[in-house]
């Protein structure tokens, strides 16, 4: 049915006269309020979408004395993790019927993010979600106290904020355990930025699974997320490869995320040196293209989807006044074409089994 011709606004008193209910009827469902009949609740969102009726969301505000928004503090937005993590809030709260307003921060300094608050606290935004991976972020959080419900989103475990996160230690571990596991005697790291909280989350988890395992730890290979960074890395890799260098050989490598794993495999293809007949190479965070790198990369997941739904669910109890307890997203392995057990030597050639492989 086409939305009816009116000279006036609608109102929720159109609804309730269409849908044959009370004036207050319409008001809790549109409110969400869980006590309405399945029926009940139908035969008014029918109405609602027969007329093209529209909340005014500002006499709502007066009402209920909320503005049924969220506002979003966040900075690096044009990186991976930060630009999935917000989706995944955006579609949460839209799920949870709270529309997101973002302010993009140029950097994470404590005055910036208060300026920020502030901002959306005079918008009369229902409570703010500080999104970042970066430390200074987090003393930024820990010195300033918002007037509204305040959530931290990616900064890890911390005892004087709610948060949420995925555990970039598990995943850390994870990725390196997949390489051990396979038979390769260590693993060569090439990290994101120092002041990453999501990279330090990687390199502790990579690390402790060597230390685990009994297995020699080596030097750090150190990048800043993008393509560039990996190829120097690959590069400096193969060329070791190739001369024999000192140090622990390198046949496996974890890349702190995808994009620096790009472009190592593509150093290392310049190189002529094979992945996996000859190094194996684990991403993370599983962007879309990661399946059709070449060779297909193996790498960890986080779930921003998920991480969006707990950082959701966790502001909606401070609204009411509950504290829950949010446990982290556990990252998962996805096992592609790029990793195999460590190349075998040879019997030396005239041997009576010249080229059978013995690891």
């Amino acid at each position: 049915m086409e939305p009816r011709s009116v000279s006036r606004a609608l109102v929720m008193s159109d609804v309730a006269a269409r849908a044959g209910v009370s004036h207050q009827t319409v008001s809790r469902v549109i409110n969400g309020h869980p006590h309405v009949a399945a029926a009940t609740r139908e035969r008014v969102q029918r109405a609602i979408e027969e007329l093209g009726y529209r909340p005014n969301t500002a006499a709502r505000a007066l009402v209920t004395g909320s503005t049924r928004t969220l506002g979003l503090v966040t900075s690096h937005i044009n990186q991976y993790g930060p630009a999935q993590t917000l989706l995944g809030l955006e579609a949460a709260a839209r799920a949870a019927g709270y529309s997101l307003s973002v302010a993009i921060l140029d950097d994470d300094t404590v005055d910036a993010m208060r300026e920020a608050v502030d901002r959306f606290v005079a918008q009369s935004v229902d409570a703010v979600v500080a999104l970042s991976t970066y430390g200074q972020a987090v003393e930024a959080l820990r010195r300033f106290d918002a007037p509204v419900p305040l959530i931290a989103v990616q900064v890890g475990r911390d005892e004087q904020r709610p948060t949420v996160w995925v555990d970039q230690e598990a995943g850390g571990g994870l990725a390196t355990r997949h390489l051990l596991d396979l038979g390769h005697r260590t693993v060569h790291h090439i990290s994101g930025p120092a002041d990453s909280l999501e990279a330090r989350g990687r390199i502790v988890g990579w690390r402790r699974e060597l230390v685990a395992a009994g297995a020699v730890v080596p030097p750090m290979l150190h990048g800043d997320w993008w393509p560039v960074t990996g190829y120097a890395a690959g590069r400096e890799l193969a060329a070791r490869i190739r001369s024999g260098g000192p140090g622990p050989d390198v046949t496996a490598v974890f890349v702190a995320n995808d994009q620096m794993a790009l472009g190592l495999l593509n150093a290392l293809h310049e190189a002529g040196v094979s992945v996996p007949d000859e190094v194996s190479v684990v991403g993370f965070d599983d962007v879309p293209e990661a399946a059709y790198y070449t060779p297909p990369l193996t790498t960890v997941r986080q779930d921003f989807a998920e991480l969006g739904r707990r950082g959701v669910e966790l502001i909606l109890s401070r609204l009411r006044g509950e504290h829950i307890h949010v446990d982290a997203v556990t990252p998962r392995l996805v096992v592609r074409s790029s990793t195999a057990a460590p190349p075998c030597a040879r019997r030396p050639a005239g041997s009576r089994h010249a080229g059978e492989q013995v690891c």
